[in-house]
């Protein structure tokens, strides 16, 4: 998917705006799980099918931005945090975007219906790692505002509250990483032994999203901590 604006246009008016740029595209293919999801769930492959591609398409446009980001990145730049952290930064959201590509690969490629015992948590589950996902663009949409204010003032407690908020999301998320495992658990011996693998690894990847938006937040805290 080609990239709409060249990025020296966009460099020239904010160093930051291509990484907060990079995070909502990001953010964006974490967010098509959700009909992803719902399409496993109705057993409607042909749509599915069609969502795997539109986030493998996000998930590319990702990688371009992240690519042209780090070459474009003036290497002197007047701000208050290194170059380095923010290529941190960078690298930290494109995983969410790659994760989110991991899960409906494997789900599409394999056509796996959600056992029904942990159909509903599972719902929760996504919609959960989407917010968790959310919240950390919120948070580095504040980061052009935090670099202007020189880290400081009511805008670094704004970022605060926000990444607190994270913090709760990606903890509730785990919360039902626990119990999905548990559910599973019970049932497992009931299902096909390779399906039950590939169920606890889908599980797993779901917790990923959220967990590495978190890390998103725990980074952009530590740049706060600068």
């Amino acid at each position: 998917m080609a990239i709409s604006n060249p990025l020296s246009k966009v460099f020239g008016k904010s160093p930051i705006r291509p990484i907060q740029e990079h995070m909502a595209v990001s953010h964006q293919t974490v967010e098509l799980l959700q009909p992803f999801f719902a399409a496993a769930k109705n057993a409607d492959w042909a749509q599915a099918a069609e969502l795997q591609k539109n986030i493998g398409e996000l998930e590319n446009k990702a990688d371009e931005l992240k690519k042209a980001i780090r070459l474009q990145l003036p290497k002197s730049l007047f701000l208050p945090v290194p170059r380095s952290d923010l290529l941190e930064l960078l690298s930290m959201q494109d995983r969410i975007a790659n994760r989110a590509k991991d899960i409906a690969g494997i789900m599409l490629g394999r056509e796996m219906a959600i056992p029904t015992v942990i159909e509903d948590e599972m719902v929760e589950f996504v919609n959960t790692s989407i917010a968790t996902s959310a919240q950390a663009l919120k948070a580095i949409e504040e980061l052009d505002e935090l670099l202007e204010t020189g880290f400081s003032g009511r805008e670094i407690q704004l970022v605060e509250k926000l990444i607190e908020e994270l913090d709760r999301l990606e903890h509730h998320s785990d919360e039902l990483q626990i119990m999905i495992r548990s559910n599973l658990f019970k049932v497992e011996k009931d299902l096909p032994p390779i399906d039950v693998m590939f169920f606890y690894r889908v599980i797993e990847w779901v917790g990923d999203v959220a967990d590495r938006a978190q890390k998103v937040g725990s980074r952009l805290q530590m740049l706060l901590a600068r």
